[in-house]
This record gives C-alpha cells, sequence and structure tokens, in this order.
C-alpha cells in the first residue's frame, strides 16, 4: 500500500463508502478505501450480460425525486426511465383473481395503517395483522421483500418511519443502479480491492487496521460495513465497540435474493409486467418481466423463499422459479426459460444477506449506530439511517453524514455537498 498512514481509512466500498468517499475528496486529506471484494459499490452490482445490464442488488432509484443518486444520474449523463412500475398488477390475473388482488392490497393497506396509528405495545409487526385473515401469508411474502424476514420479527415503529417517509416516486436506469453507484467513486481515492479488514485497534494516537497485505494507521476511520459483518466474527473487533456490536446485531440483515431468467424465442412474456408466484404462499417469487423490453425475467425472493434458495443453492431456486412462471403459463414456457445468473448474498462473507431491518423494541438502536467512537471511528450505512434504512440513497446520507463527523473531529470544514 502506498500510504500506511492516511488521514481517513474507509471500510467497505458501497453506496456509502463510495459517498463518505465523494465528501472527503475535495478536502485535501489523504484517503484509503478498503473492500472485500473484487468490485467496488458492496450490495449495488449491475452484472453485464449479453441480454442487457442486470442489478443483481439495488435496482431503483426509491423515493427517486428526493434521492441524491437521482441526482448524481442526471449530471453524469445516464438515462432515467420515470415510468410507472408494474408491482401490485398481477398480469392477466393470472393465478390470483382481481378480486383477490384487491382484498389482499386492502389487508395490506389496513395493516400499514394500524402500524402507524396504532402500534402494537409488543412493537411486533405481527401482532398488527387481522386474525384469521386468508391474506396473513401475502403479508408474510410482501415483508420477506420490503424487509427479508417475517412479520414476527420486524419492529412496528421502524417499517412505520419508513414507510411514512418514502415516496411514491420508484425510478429506474437503463445502465443499472450499480453501474452508476461503482462509477461515482472519486479518482483520487486509494482503492484497495480484494483486501478484508482482519482486525482494527487503538492506540494512543491512531487505529490500527490489519489487512492481509499489511498495517495502516489513519488518524480516523469511516466503517461502512453491514450490520452482520459488524456483529459476526470475520473482522476482530475491539471491545471498546461493543456497544456498537449490539446494536447492529439488533439490527440484522434480512434474506433478499434475485435470480434472473433468459427468454428464450417467441413466448406469452409481455414487456413491462409482473406476476406474483402464489400470493398464499410465503415464500413465492416476485417476478418483473421483460424490464425495459429485455427477454429476461427478473425474480425477486425475500424472507423464506430467500433463505431456501441460500440453503439449497441457485440450481433449486432456478428450479422453483420455472415451476411457479410455468404454472402461471402453461407448460410449454418451461423450454423457454434459461438460468441467467442469481445473487449469493447471504452466503457473501463480506455481507451476509440482504438488507437492515429492527427488530421488535430495537427501532433506537439505528442511532447507536450511527454514534462515533472517540472521535476516531465513524459509522455509515443503510442500517444508520433513522428513516431510509434498506435504501441505496439511506447509504448515501449516512455516507456524507460520517465524513462531515470525521472531518470535523479532524480540524477541517466540511464541505457542502
Amino acid at each position: 500500500m502506498n500510504d500506511s498512514e492516511p488521514d481517513i481509512a474507509i471500510i467497505g466500498a458501497g453506496a456509502a463508502g463510495i459517498a463518505a468517499a465523494r465528501q472527503l475528496s475535495a478536502n485535501n486529506l489523504s484517503v484509503v478505501m478498503l473492500e472485500a471484494l473484487q468490485r467496488p459499490g458492496g450490495r449495488s452490482w449491475t452484472h453485464q450480460s449479453p441480454v442487457g445490464p442486470m442489478d443483481l442488488g439495488c435496482g431503483w432509484l426509491h423515493s427517486g425525486g428526493r434521492n441524491p443518486w437521482t441526482r448524481l444520474a442526471e449530471q453524469a449523463g445516464y438515462e432515467i426511465n420515470r415510468g410507472p412500475s408494474a408491482w401490485g398488477r398481477q398480469f392477466r390475473n393470472l393465478g390470483f383473481a382481481k378480486a383477490d388482488q384487491s382484498e389482499a392490497w386492502s389487508a395490506f393497506d389496513r395493516w400499514s395503517k394500524r402500524l402507524a396509528i396504532i402500534p402494537p405495545a409488543s412493537d411486533r409487526a405481527s401482532e398488527a395483522t387481522e386474525p384469521d385473515s386468508p391474506w396473513t401469508a401475502y403479508l408474510q411474502a410482501l415483508s420477506g421483500y420490503i424487509s427479508g424476514d417475517e412479520l414476527e420479527r420486524i419492529s412496528a415503529r421502524d417499517y412505520a418511519a419508513y414507510h411514512e417517509a418514502s415516496t411514491e416516486d420508484n425510478w429506474r436506469l437503463p445502465a443499472g443502479y450499480g453501474t452508476l453507484i461503482a462509477a461515482s467513486l472519486p479518482t483520487d481515492v486509494q482503492l484497495h480491492l480484494n483486501m478484508p479488514l482482519q482486525a482494527l485497534s487503538l492506540d494512543q494516537q491512531r487505529v490500527v487496521l490489519e489487512t492481509q497485505h499489511g498495517v495502516l494507521r489513519p488518524r480516523a476511520v469511516i466503517i461502512s460495513v453491514s450490520t452482520n459483518v459488524l456483529a459476526g466474527e470475520t473482522i476482530r473487533w475491539p471491545s471498546a465497540l461493543d456497544p456498537w456490536r449490539q446494536a447492529a446485531s439488533d439490527l440484522p440483515l434480512g434474506n433478499n435474493e434475485k435470480l434472473f431468467l433468459e427468454i428464450i424465442g417467441p413466448s406469452p412474456f409481455e414487456p413491462e409486467t409482473h406476476v406474483v408466484g402464489d400470493p398464499h404462499d410465503p415464500a413465492t417469487g416476485s417476478y418483473y418481466i421483460r424490464p425495459f423490453g429485455r427477454s429476461v425475467i427478473e425474480c425477486f425472493l425475500g424472507g423464506a423463499g430467500a433463505r431456501n434458495a441460500a440453503a439449497e443453492g441457485s440450481d433449486a431456486a432456478f428450479a422453483r422459479a420455472i415451476d411457479e412462471l410455468t404454472g402461471l403459463f402453461g407448460h410449454s414456457v418451461r423450454s423457454q426459460l434459461r438460468p441467467l445468473i442469481a445473487s449469493d448474498w447471504t452466503r457473501t462473507a463480506s455481507i451476509g444477506g440482504g438488507y437492515s431491518h429492527a427488530l421488535p423494541g430495537q427501532a433506537e438502536a439505528r442511532l447507536i449506530l450511527g454514534q462515533p467512537l472517540e472521535d476516531r471511528i465513524f459509522f455509515a450505512g443503510e442500517a444508520t439511517h433513522r428513516t431510509d434504512f434498506s435504501t441505496a440513497h439511506g447509504a448515501f446520507q449516512s455516507g456524507v453524514r460520517a465524513a462531515q463527523e470525521a472531518l470535523a473531529a479532524l480540524g477541517n470544514p466540511a464541505a457542502a455537498y
């Protein structure tokens, strides 16, 4: 490494780390970034395929009108698709009658309102469901997509905070969200890929970072690893970070995975349509068909469905997805679907899952996780944001905030971004 005593080291080159690097790069400080993966972007990753770019991680500019990545995309000349999504509409009502769709969405709407207006005393989101409702399994499927876990493990307060802050602007980047995020890393930041942090400790003056290629001793560190990594054992952390590690364990990553199926030849799959595999199965897939007119189907798995994919492997996950689509569109489509690529976030050691949710009673852990330690260690990442957690724009905002805190601690004015 060229600089073993930089001013600031950033651990993790995901959306939060990149946002922090952008904030720091204009302040005449030496900045080193360590990334365990062989690419920047973290949980944002656009796979370039012959069929077109495919986002295996975040793929939508949620709350697009106020999303800072929207502005960066505009400045960089990326095309933004601001059209409506096909979510919430079952193509030709296949396997999900129109009246049933209306009832299911009404059940979800009532549940969401109860969380906001009369949240359960236990803070357990499952206790806001209606007893004996025929749509509880559907709500569990939605909870898997939204939070990556079952309603029994979701904080009602945490969910309501996100729901209140979010908007209906869900936009897309044909070039890929991961493409934008990775391309936004400043060129003057010293990036080291495939270099996982092994241990962090503190001496009297500096933070000591141990890697397989040597030791760095920065003046300050911004940690933007996932909550599962912070709470886990892959990195040796000092006991001083125990409160932060406990907060991280109270904000676990849910399970979310994506599969892409290539469509071969003529088929009944129409562009920009959507189906849910089985609205009565909590582990069912959500299928976005031919996004941007491309010959692919994007399958999104959450909660139980994603855990099954991680436990059984991608071959079994592809087979289950094809079975669900065949059940809706007919046996003839089986020969028209070919597995293309699948994510494996759960078993990626430097990540460990999808995105964070607060366990019941633990929404305040986000405040704890975002606090600095001794004005030397600062924390960023979607899990540190009170309302925009689980998103790339929440990660961005947290990276800017952590960088400003680090600049102030080092005696540099935090430049307006």
